[in-house]
């Protein structure tokens, strides 16, 4: 049985992901902290009004900061009331949908490897892509260090 690097590390980013929300609910978003999450909108768990999925017919990115209502966090997805256009919108995000999320302010963010085939539908064209993960990729660079 060959280890699964993908899924173990997968899996590790989403608790990361979940911790950060958790903090949210608990703390609310204090500073300048804010999130920006990426997700495939057409996940067969992704749970949002028709017309943003129209809008949105792929991925969607959202962004968590002074107006959100409702988190709730659970184990297999998150819940969330959000605003567009003066609109309150409740949505219902499985993390196995989530492609990245970030916190600029604080220079964080990670990029997630969920490409679970039998969750999301995808035009059958596409070409496969490597999945190889470089450290230095993630490693924050000083410029003024040569290292």
């Amino acid at each position: 049985m060959n280890i699964d690097y993908n899924k173990i590390l997968n899996r590790n980013m989403i608790n990361v992901f979940k911790d950060v929300l958790v903090n949210i609910y608990k703390n609310g978003l204090v500073g300048n902290n804010h999130l920006f999450v990426t997700f495939n909108t057409n996940h067969k768990k992704i749970k949002i009004p028709k017309w943003l999925l129209r809008k949105y017919p792929n991925q969607m990115t959202i962004v968590i900061q002074h107006e959100y209502f409702n988190l709730k966090v659970n184990k297999s997805d998150f819940e969330i009331t959000l605003s567009f256009d003066d609109t309150k919108v409740d949505l219902k995000i499985t993390y196995d949908a989530i492609v990245s999320f970030a916190d600029p302010s604080a220079s964080f963010g990670l990029i997630l490897n969920n490409n679970n085939k039998k969750e999301i539908h995808e035009p059958k064209n596409l070409k496969k892509e490597s999945k190889i993960i470089k450290l230095a990729d993630f490693k924050k660079i000083n410029p003024n260090n040569n290292g």
